[in-house]
């Protein structure tokens, strides 16, 4: 039996990424006692990230699982007890909520902070995932510089792979983007700046079939789908995925207000949702900046949220 099975805790919180571990310790600080279930991926994304460069308080950079297994530390440190497990169901309706784990263990909630972050879209071939966090990603912000004058590939034909490819040309020396039709979806206006690069090439019809390389990725085998031909560009060590992300939110549908997306929609610069008491913060709600430091700084947000609403609900106990 689990410790927690049947208790009633002042703050749960989903998600073990930068925003979950975040508001973890700054509920904890302010002797909250917040548990947290680290979920299917403990530490989220970053644990298949290999470099992290660009995260305050890292002068030399950090790897991605290192970074969390620093985080967890920090807010454990400070009485956050981090628990392995899913939250396979939550009931919203009432207060206190709850919250079902592992589809067996019930536990209760005053509050609860949403962090359960977005996954990207892959492309589903073996190749990509033996390769992921070894030349193949889905964030030229996190690792764009990394491959200065190197030559690498941006898949997608959306607003998203236009901003990537444009940032990439900033270190690579050569972009191509891979695009399975004939026509990007992208606003002209991003297309527009795709076409102005010299630096960038499109593949237009195409697909990725395999990413080449053991350890790391030395080349990529793309087929055109409308003359059946394969290429092989040898000289790629970098394939950027932009096909889009989900939101990890299906478990709140119907319950919390979302975007088209399934990106949790919160209140105003806040972190509430439209159900009093609980919160969202990271990547479930951030369909924008998508980066560990803005997740973490929504997580302390949410956190505090929580905090003060928490006080107000047993201030008005008081006065009752």
């Amino acid at each position: 039996m689990s410790d927690y099975k049947d208790k009633t805790f002042k703050v749960v919180i989903i998600g073990s990424g930068p925003a979950g571990l975040t508001a973890a310790l700054y509920a904890a600080r302010a002797d909250l006692a917040p548990i947290v279930f680290e979920g299917p991926e403990p530490g989220g994304q970053l644990t298949t990230t290999t470099d992290v460069e660009n995260f305050p308080g890292y002068p030399n950079g950090v790897t991605g699982p290192q970074m969390m297994q620093d985080l967890r530390e920090q807010a454990t440190r400070f009485g956050a007890d981090c628990q392995w497990g899913m939250v396979t169901d939550v009931d919203l309706s009432s207060r206190p909520f709850k919250i079902t784990v592992d589809e067996a263990n019930e536990l209760f909630a005053e509050s609860v902070i949403i962090a359960t972050g977005a996954s990207a879209k892959w492309l589903g071939i073996p190749s990509e995932q033996r390769l992921r966090g070894r030349g193949v990603t889905a964030c030229a912000t996190c690792d764009g510089a990394f491959f200065r004058n190197e030559h690498v590939i941006v898949i997608g034909g959306g607003d998203t792979a236009m901003e990537e490819a444009t940032f990439l040309t900033k270190f690579a020396s050569k972009v191509t983007i891979v695009h399975r039709r004939d026509e990007f979806r992208a606003s002209k206006v991003m297309q527009q700046r795709v076409f102005d690069s010299p630096k960038i090439e499109v593949k237009w019809d195409s697909g990725v079939e395999e990413v080449m390389g053991d350890t790391v990725v030395k080349g990529v085998k793309i087929n055109n789908f409308k003359t059946g031909e394969s290429e092989i560009l040898e000289d790629v060590t970098g394939v950027f995925l932009a096909i889009g992300h989900k939101p990890n939110t299906d478990l709140f549908k119907g319950v919390l207000d979302m975007d088209e997306t399934g990106y949790i929609q919160t209140i105003g610069k806040s972190s509430y949702t439209n159900v009093p008491g609980v919160f969202a913060c990271g990547d479930a709600q951030d369909h924008i900046y998508r980066q560990a430091i803005t997740a973490a700084g929504s997580g302390c947000m949410a956190a505090i949220d929580a905090e003060r609403w928490l006080e107000d609900q047993h201030a008005a106990v008081e006065v009752r």
